[in-house]
């Protein structure tokens, strides 16, 4: 601890002027220089994550660092916070391939047959599922570990959020339902997320919910994806916190909390094209719902 003080008072920590933080993000800084180029700054911890339009700006930016730090400058990022980074001309790539066969190796089923699906589409899982665990803290850290891998993964986000909702007592149905994604983890290396350099700017979001799905609540259960262009940006899956008296209503309650999350990812970005409605599409399944 006196080793750690002794740097912030060396690098004058204390004199640093506070930075404005964006409104939507506690750890997000950025500006906009007189010409209109982009200055971002990721900050955890002591990791820092640059981007911007004008290479000049992050020239400046090490600069400063430079002027009042010890740091070291890594390079473009090939590796943040447990997530992978790929990138070329088209786009970037990022994935989580060493996180989930961490995962899969701690479990150890690495030799196991990879699953097709991450989730049994035929069996529910329900509070009551098979004799208590011994020791629910397996299950609890296990399951932990996957929210976190949900990052990049949307393809588990539906079977981890079944998976949490019990954390409380775990019984030996869900630890064989946890187990069943990391073999469908498995047999998925290599999945992740694209951020193509070529899409545009369009915002769409599309949404689904099912009626009463819950075998315990009656609750529905609420989904949706946030898309610019083709890039996936925000997904969710969740238990709606009232019971639906029917499917509109289900589906009423989705658009609204997608249509929140899209405004507020409109207003995160904060690129001027967005505030043309035009950019703005939702899709949803449903006939009924856009009447009510």
């Amino acid at each position: 601890m006196q080793e750690e003080l002794q740097d912030l008072i060396r690098n004058n920590t204390w004199l640093i002027t506070y930075l404005p933080r964006s409104a939507s993000y506690h750890s997000f800084f950025y500006k906009y220089s007189p010409s209109g180029s982009y200055f971002g700054v990721v900050i955890y911890v002591d990791d820092i994550l640059v981007a911007s339009s004008d290479d000049n700006m992050i020239s400046e930016f090490k600069i400063f660092l430079a002027d009042h730090f010890k740091f070291k400058d890594l390079g473009y990022p090939k590796y943040f916070l447990g997530i992978e980074i790929a990138r070329n001309k088209s786009g970037i790539f990022i994935f989580q391939d060493n996180y989930a066969l961490d995962l899969v190796s701690d479990a150890g089923l690495l030799s196991c047959k990879p699953a097709s699906t991450p989730m049994d589409s035929i069996k529910q899982l329900q509070v009551d599922a098979g004799p208590p665990l011994e020791d629910p803290t397996i299950y609890r850290r296990l399951v932990g570990r996957l929210v976190y891998l949900c990052i990049t993964r949307l393809d588990i986000t539906f079977a981890v959020n079944k998976l949490s909702q019990f954390l409380s007592k775990p019984c030996s149905d869900h630890l064989v339902a946890a187990e069943r994604v990391l073999k469908y983890l498995k047999g998925t290396v290599g999945h992740g997320l694209f951020y193509s350099a070529q899409a545009d700017l369009s915002l769409s979001i599309f949404s689904d919910a099912d009626w009463a799905g819950c075998p315990d609540t009656r609750r529905s259960i609420s989904g949706f994806c946030l898309f610019l262009g083709t890039s996936l940006l925000s997904w969710r899956s969740k238990k709606q916190h009232t019971v639906s008296r029917s499917s509109a209503e289900a589906e009423s309650i989705t658009n609204h909390s997608a249509g929140y999350a899209g405004k507020c990812k409109r207003d995160k970005i904060s690129y001027k094209s967005f505030s043309n409605e035009e950019n703005q599409k939702r899709q949803n399944p449903v006939e009924s719902t856009p009447y009510i």
